[in-house]
């Protein structure tokens, strides 16, 4: 059996630039923290029978990888050449529709444990962009690259996104203490309302690419000012200015909630507004492509009035650390009879 676990992250700026429809015109940059709470993937191969076993919050057993529902494995086996005979099971610190990156996480803890498997290991770049191409090129998803290239390199990270789609990765140092006042000032709320991601982006997707749509202008420009406020964030943040994050996230969420109105909750706003008002709160947005999920809500002074407020609205409050490392094995138990069943060899 191969074990491996992958960070979830939280998007700090930027976010919305990395889809193809917007960085393929003007280039896209986001800013993202990964987090210690993980996505487990275990991946087994039976001795006894030749059948593909799934196992995620539905169950799957087919004769044959082309037979599974499940999208994201189906390509990933097809990918590396695994047609049967194969057993996944996975679990998470957070469950799937939280605005954390489940979906792409789930996939390149995958590839990591099939990659460990076959005895292929690649550089970083390699697995995101594995992970990019099956969710971008073969499932057509209308999503970015920022979760994928989180969960390979995980750490507090800028992403670059070039008009052709290459990322450059730059990884961001802080200080400990910085990192420790960042963490504590800006929490995460669980709304309790569960989203799609594709269904949220699909909207500002299809705004970006009909150029005769009245939605264009208005998705563009919002973009391009949460692209100029993401630079600024990491000027902030770098700068140790943690309260001017704080505004500057006040800002960027102005801005997208102008892109769809699938994006924003009518309840969500009013007790956003509300806890500017009576605690402190500099700045908030919903965390990934927004709809629901976890509100992050930057709060310097009234940490504990907050919380409790918010946990007598049914919002607890997710304690959380940063991560500095990406998708990796924490088991790997396979031996060369294991990769005798798929026709590998040994190295």
């Amino acid at each position: 059996m191969i074990v491996t676990r992958t960070p979830f992250r939280v998007t700090l700026g930027g976010g919305g630039t990395d889809l193809p429809s917007f960085y393929e015109q003007h280039g896209g940059f986001v800013l993202a923290m990964a987090i210690d709470k993980f996505m487990y993937v275990m991946l087994n191969i039976p001795n006894a029978d030749r059948l593909v076993r799934l196992h995620y919050t539905n169950s799957e057993v087919t004769e044959t990888v082309g037979e599974l529902k499940h999208e994201l494995a189906r390509e990933a086996f097809r990918l590396h050449g695994i047609h049967d005979a194969v057993e996944v099971a996975s679990m998470a610190d957070v469950g799937a529709g939280s605005g954390l990156g489940s979906s792409s996480c789930y996939l390149v803890g995958l590839l990591t444990a099939i990659r460990a498997y076959l005895r292929r290991p690649a550089p970083l770049h390699e697995v995101a962009e594995e992970a990019c191409h099956i969710e971008l090129d073969l499932l057509q998803k209308p999503i970015g690259k920022q979760d994928q290239y989180m969960a390979t390199f995980g750490g507090l990270t800028a992403l670059e996104i070039a008009r052709d789609g290459t990322v450059d990765v730059r990884m961001i140092h802080l200080e400990p203490t910085s990192i420790a006042t960042l963490l504590a000032n800006t929490h995460l709320y669980y709304t309790n309302v569960q989203r799609s991601a594709p269904e949220v982006l699909a909207d500002q997707n299809r705004a970006m690419r009909e150029t005769s749509t009245p939605d264009r202008q208005r998705v563009e420009e919002s973009l391009l000012g949460i692209k100029e406020i993401g630079y600024r964030i990491r000027d902030a943040i770098v700068a140790g200015d943690f309260d001017r994050f704080g505004v500057l996230m006040d800002e960027h969420w102005q801005l997208k909630q102008r892109m769809s109105d699938k994006i924003s909750i009518s309840a969500v706003d009013e007790l956003y507004d509300y806890v500017k008002r009576e605690y402190g709160v500099l700045g908030g947005k919903v965390v990934g492509a927004g709809g629901g999920g976890f509100l992050m809500l930057y709060c310097p002074q009234k940490h504990l009035e907050l919380t409790q407020f918010m946990r007598e609205r049914g919002m607890k409050r997710l304690h959380y650390n940063a991560e500095f490392e990406g998708a990796k094995v924490v088991t790997n138990l396979f031996n060369a009879q294991s990769l005798a069943i798929h026709g590998q060899g040994v190295l």
